[in-house]
């Protein structure tokens, strides 16, 4: 199998998971939170934030599709290298909170280095396509 149809499998695997998390964190936020490793629901209207959240990784989820689908390689490359702050702006989020460290480093910190990782195949897979073969001078006979 090609690096580039194991880097699409990848992103498009990242696609489906954040849109999939989007949607959950916007539509049922009480039940999506226990998953991420905060120690306890917001008071007040804290739950806002979380359809905010919601709305962040549908957001992230709809612009790596675009440039799947559009096959923008290089810009997917570095949209993934981009998108793989927010889970490990997430990890660190949940270890301020003083959360489960098994969320922060397993879900988050995982997600994010699956993303970052992606995102340099991704990068290294454009990089090979974009060599270009030098150009040897014809050589006329005398």
């Amino acid at each position: 199998m090609s690096l580039k149809n194991v880097n699409t499998i990848l992103a498009t695997a990242i696609t489906l998971f954040v849109l999939y998390l989007g949607l959950t964190f916007i539509l049922a936020p009480e039940t999506a939170t226990p998953g991420v490793g905060l120690p306890s629901w917001p008071a007040g209207d804290g739950g806002g934030f979380l359809v905010m959240k919601g709305i962040r990784e549908f957001a992230m989820g709809l612009v790596i599709a675009i440039l799947l689908l559009t096959g923008h390689r290089r810009a997917l490359g570095l949209a993934l290298l981009m998108e793989a702050v927010a889970p490990f702006g997430d990890m660190i989020n949940v270890l301020t909170h003083h959360g489960s460290l098994a969320a922060a480093f397993g879900i988050h910190g995982l997600t994010s280095a699956l993303i970052a990782i992606t995102g340099v195949l991704t990068l290294r897979e454009t990089g090979k396509a974009r060599k270009v073969p030098a150009v040897t001078p014809a050589v006329r006979p005398a």
